[in-house]
């Protein structure tokens, strides 16, 4: 079995971020992957521990994204696909044209597994245009997975605490949420194991010449005040309500 999983460098959203322009910011942060995306690629993992298969991360980024690569290498997926531009900023429609063709060019998937979205742009774009490129079914919000001859069935969250249960037959797209699993932690010898293991490398312009078909642009950055303290008012119920009152008078 054949998985692609997609992988996200982004910044590591625990440390607050320094706009350095109208759409530019202070990359120095650290940069971690994105945290849905651990969620794919420990289900990728477990189904080729399970099944067996081969697991290969894909990612477009600045050369630093070789870290996150080596990250998902480093807890079991087997080879990596980096596709290097020196744009901080990409649009979807380029980065999916990009992902597809590096797929294409690579071997034929059996499954492609993305994170329900980035916690960067979040665009929630990924898994429908990969969908739509290979002709695959999809299902995002996966909260819940299971596979068996040759069919896969998921639980997807629909809100207010309700679960959708969908089933589907290979080759399908299933974009991951938090609680499918809990990714594992690399350890010193996957770690050590991840430095050996191949990535290719590509640069962006040659999987995808035509930049301009890109259909968004960023205009600016802003980053939003703190919605503020709240206070919590004490006593019964009848109590917090006369405070309420008074303080909205």
């Amino acid at each position: 079995m054949q998985i692609y999983v997609c992988v996200k460098h982004v910044p590591d959203t625990a440390i607050p971020i320094k706009i350095t322009g109208k759409n530019s910011f202070d990359e120095s942060v650290n940069f971690v992957v994105n945290p849905y995306d651990e969620f794919a690629v420990e289900q990728a993992v477990q189904i080729k521990e399970k099944q067996g298969g081969e697991v290969v991360v894909v990612t477009v980024g600045k050369e630093a994204a070789m870290k996150s690569v080596r990250s998902a290498l480093a807890v079991g997926a087997d080879r990596g696909i980096l596709i290097k531009t020196d744009a901080s900023f990409l649009d979807s429609t380029v980065v999916a044209a990009a992902i597809r063709k590096a797929i294409e060019q690579d071997g034929k998937p059996d499954m492609i597994f993305t994170g329900k979205q980035s916690v960067d742009s979040e665009g929630m774009q990924m898994q429908y245009r990969l969908a739509a490129a290979f002709d695959m079914p999809v299902v995002t919000e996966v909260a819940a997975f299971s596979m068996s001859d040759g069919k896969v069935t998921v639980e997807r969250e629909v809100g207010g605490g309700a679960r959708q249960v969908i089933e589907m037959t290979l080759p399908c797209v299933v974009a991951a949420t938090k609680g499918l699993n809990q990714p594992r932690y690399a350890n010193m010898p996957g770690i050590m194991k991840a430095k050996k293991k191949e990535v290719k490398q590509f640069n962006l312009s040659d999987m995808v010449p035509d930049l301009n078909i890109a259909g968004t642009e960023l205009l600016e950055l802003e980053i939003f005040p703190d919605k503020g303290k709240a206070k919590m008012l004490p006593g019964s119920p009848k109590e917090a309500a006369e405070q309420l009152v008074k303080l909205l008078v």
